[in-house]
């Protein structure tokens, strides 16, 4: 129950409450808690990752209550399943470490730390509430520009470490809190400049999600996005937000003649799906004047169980169809993550909701402008889900050291710095457009350079370290 208590402060670390300082002393304390045995260790660390899953997931039952008389019976136990395997990443860590090092709470927390990213990866990866995304709202997040969101995850448990130590009256522990701090007054970034660049405007209609597909109500949410379209001056770029149109592509022409015109000769990108033969495809396009379709970007990172389902095609070989993306049982992804060309703009990298999180995966061969991520996060209601997705979205703005235009179906749409500032925003909720100029881009970072290579490296290299020192000791 400690174990659960802890992980469940430690949660709260995470947007909308932003308090790392719990989090801290939460690890903190879970990390001074010796195992006595292996299966001790997994159950402490699957423990205490349920407690913090649990928390900081918890916008998770959102999706389950849209239609709540049909589905609502299933929120806690979705809850309750994705809690307990995320944990998994940690239970296993934990008993990692005590096969290595049975009373070194540092081996631990590297373990915890390979347990982060590896939930990055596996699986097509979950790299959501991290540990390092604590940060995300202080001066600290700047560090991501180096080594990305795991050099975040690394700052986490090592100033826990130093808590632990200096609650042992370590008092050279004191070096990294100290250190945190110069870090801290050093990377805090000032007001974002005056900037008098390209004119985006942010369409958000604020479509709820029992809502969004009903024809009649899809209708008016495109009238109004296409009223907030044609209003004022005439921007540099327009943007709506993921699947904005409720046909395919291929039966949309009259709807894409009507925003063009909206438009008056302004580029538009927006969310659409389309197909090719049985294949379905969730897409990003961009629209010119004249109703043409200039670029079509298909979600290369789709989402399991939500667009697709794992081992449908392998179903389909005995006769079960209706999973297969290959029989329009589920979306198809793209090809490999590329840029997509906005006149009078330049190159910009396109995301679909999901792929912004993946801190990995943004790069491309080609330094682009700008990053456009549109999403409906209608699904997540109006809980931490939203809030947590544009604080990785400002994370993903500071590592590429790039300019972020997102817009989300009901919020919160905004336009984000390349160090993670919100310029402009419509918050949750709301129809509404806004126009804002694009900040700049900065030079290219280290992250965007290097990825998560040196820091795993790092990492690796220290926890082979403590192994072999370990076994020097007990042999």
């Amino acid at each position: 129950m400690i174990a659960i208590a802890l992980g469940a402060l430690a949660g709260l670390g995470q947007a909308p409450q932003g308090w790392w300082l719990l989090t801290l002393c939460a690890v903190a304390f879970w990390l001074s808690r010796p195992a006595l045995t292996g299966r001790g260790a997994f159950l402490h660390g699957w423990l205490f990752g349920l407690g913090y899953f649990a928390v900081s997931l918890r916008w998770i039952v959102s999706p389950f209550l849209v239609d709540p008389s049909e589905t609502g019976w299933m929120a806690p136990f979705g809850l309750a399943f994705m809690a307990a395997g995320a944990a998994l990443f940690w239970g296993v860590s934990r008993w990692i470490a005590f096969r290595i090092a049975p009373t070194s709470f540092v081996v631990t927390a590297l373990m915890i730390i390979i347990a982060e990213v590896s939930r990055s990866y596996i699986l097509t990866g979950f790299p959501w509430a991290l540990l390092g995304h604590v940060w995300i709202d202080t001066p600290l997040s700047q560090l991501a520009a180096y080594g990305g969101p795991h050099l975040l995850t690394v700052v986490t448990l090592a100033l826990a470490i130093c808590l632990v130590w200096i609650a042992q009256k370590r008092w050279v522990a004191l070096v990294g809190p100290v250190f945190a701090a110069l870090c801290w007054i050093g990377l805090t970034v000032g007001p974002a400049p005056i900037n008098d660049g390209p004119i985006v405007r942010l369409i958000q209609p604020n479509a709820k999600q029992s809502e969004k597909w009903d024809p009649e109500r899809a209708q008016v949410f495109f009238n109004l996005m296409i009223d907030f379209t044609g209003q004022g001056d005439v921007p540099d770029l327009i943007v709506w937000p993921e699947t904005a149109i409720s046909y395919l592509l291929e039966y949309a022409t009259p709807e894409l003649d009507l925003v063009a015109e909206a438009a008056r000769g302004a580029p538009t990108v927006l969310g659409i799906n389309r197909s090719e033969g049985l294949r379905f495809y969730n897409a990003l396009l961009v629209l010119e004047q004249g109703g043409i379709v200039s670029s079509v970007y298909d979600k290369a990172h789709i989402v399991p169980f939500g667009e697709y389902f794992p081992g449908g095609e392998l179903l389909r070989q005995f006769g079960i169809d209706s999973f297969a993306a290959s029989t329009g049982g589920a979306f198809t992804a793209g090809s490999a993550p590329r840029n997509v060309t906005i006149p009078g703009i330049g190159s910009a990298r396109p995301l679909i909701c999901y792929e912004g999180i993946f801190a990995e995966e943004i790069g491309t061969a080609e330094r682009p402008r700008l990053m456009i991520l549109i999403t409906n996060d209608a699904w997540f209601g109006p809980s931490a889900g939203p809030k947590q997705h544009l604080a990785q979205a400002r994370l993903r703005a500071i590592e590429q050291g790039l300019p972020m235009v997102r817009v989300a179906n009901t919020g919160i749409s905004a336009i984000i710095d390349a160090r993670g500032r919100v310029i402009a925003q419509i918050g949750m909720n709301e129809a509404n457009y806004l126009d804002a100029p694009l900040p700049l881009a900065r030079a290219a970072t280290t992250y965007s350079k290097r990825g998560d290579w040196p820091i795993l490296f790092v990492i690796l290299s220290t926890l082979l370290g403590c192994a072999v020192r370990s076994r020097r000791i007990w042999n």
